[in-house]
């Protein structure tokens, strides 16, 4: 029988094509429209995908990796990730909401916060995209000095780590039954189950605990795409999903082996691919404009991209993130084309069988490293 695998959408503006808001279909003017946002994740939930991710960054888009690229014929601008996801938990049920929010010039004490309120929000949904800002046009929207480009990946990994760190010991800064609410005697919490996290670390020194008590998965799903080795490591220590870019299943292969080679504790490995679902709109894009990606481009069938991606799965892969090529036309075809197909082959759920994202991916619950009996 065939393993059933995982399937995330990435949401980005109008899809991750630079010209997909000139394609057929696109609704460049809804961009900013709460409404935009709550029609594409609902049609990932129609399709029982895992969760959807929700970019984001601290400078406008650009098509150079290191600075503005100064052009006005591609989609500048975006909303909040966070408090996108913030505005569609309450009225989404299964679906988990995975936006991304950078590390640094960011606190943790700051994230933990907002990220556990999501987790409430959508009752046990929440999930974070990992990202680090290395641009210096981003720098300069910040106080104080900072080295940037290649030659800060190091520190800025490390950074990310301890806020990671900082971030996950918060939200178990609360244990579970922390809340007593007993107005007979007037005690509202068990104070014995609020711990100081006492967290000290090079980039980050945190007291806690957390003003927010531990969110209903525990630990929100942590995730991060990583290119090379660095980001690999970082992965592997700190985050729960590692998103990666191969190229082929022969590379698919030596990623995930070098990724898990690197922890002892259980790592989900999933490949992030840019998918041209319908033809009308691959066909639009290719008079407008050209795509370099980091990561594959696959312009096919829902049968061929399932082949591909059963063949990435049996070289050790367990999910992929799809980027939707352009909104909302590939979307709807991953929806309505690809996973019919994944479904009869056995490769992928035929309902949502859970209502947390730590659920739907299999994950343990994740026990309380403050708890008197767990061993931290």
């Amino acid at each position: 029988m065939t393993q059933e695998l995982h399937l995330a959408a990435a949401l980005d503006g109008a899809g991750w094509h630079p010209a997909a808001w000139r394609a057929a279909g696109a609704r460049p003017a809804e961009l900013f429209a709460p409404a935009y946002w709550l029609s594409l994740v609902r049609e990932a939930e129609r399709g029982t995908l895992d969760f959807v991710t929700i970019e984001d960054s601290l400078g406008l888009q650009s098509g150079e990796f290191m600075e503005l690229d100064g052009r006005a014929d591609r989609v500048k601008g975006r909303l909040d990730a966070l408090l996108i996801a913030a505005r569609i938990a309450p009225v989404t049920r299964h679906i988990g909401l995975v936006p991304t929010v950078t590390t640094t010039y960011t606190e943790p004490f700051h994230v933990s916060t907002q990220l556990a309120t999501l987790d409430y929000l959508s009752r046990g949904r929440a999930g974070w995209r990992v990202q680090v800002s290395g641009r210096p046009n981003e720098a300069r929207h910040f106080s104080g000095d900072r080295t940037t480009g290649m030659e800060a990946i190091d520190e800025l990994f490390a950074e990310a780590a301890d806020h990671v760190e900082a971030v996950r010991r918060l939200w178990d800064s609360w244990e579970d039954d922390a809340e007593i609410r007993d107005v007979a005697t007037g005690r509202f919490v068990d104070r014995a189950k609020l711990h100081y996290v006492d967290f000290s670390g090079p980039h980050f020194s945190v007291k806690g605990p957390s003003i927010t008590p531990r969110p209903p998965q525990g630990q929100p799903v942590v995730t991060a795409l990583a290119h090379q080795r660095v980001p690999y490591e970082f992965a592997a220590a700190a985050a729960d999903i590692v998103y990666v870019t191969p190229a082929d299943a022969a590379n698919a292969a030596a990623i995930a082996a070098e990724v898990r080679s690197l922890t002892e504790r259980p790592i989900q490995v999933w490949a992030d691919v840019v998918v041209f679902l319908d033809p009308g709109a691959k066909a639009s894009l290719d008079e407008l404009d050209t795509l370099t990606s980091d990561a594959h481009v696959f312009t096919g069938t829902p049968r061929q991209l399932a082949d591909l991606l059963l063949e990435w799965q049996a070289a050790g892969l367990d999910g992929f993130r799809l980027r939707p090529g352009v909104l909302p036309a590939d979307l709807t075809a991953i929806v309505d084309g690809l996973v019919p197909e994944l479904r009869t082959r056995g490769a992928f759920r035929a309902a949502y069988t859970s209502n947390t994202l730590r659920g739907h991916l299999g994950l343990p619950a994740a026990p309380n490293r403050y708890a008197a009996g767990v061993t931290a």
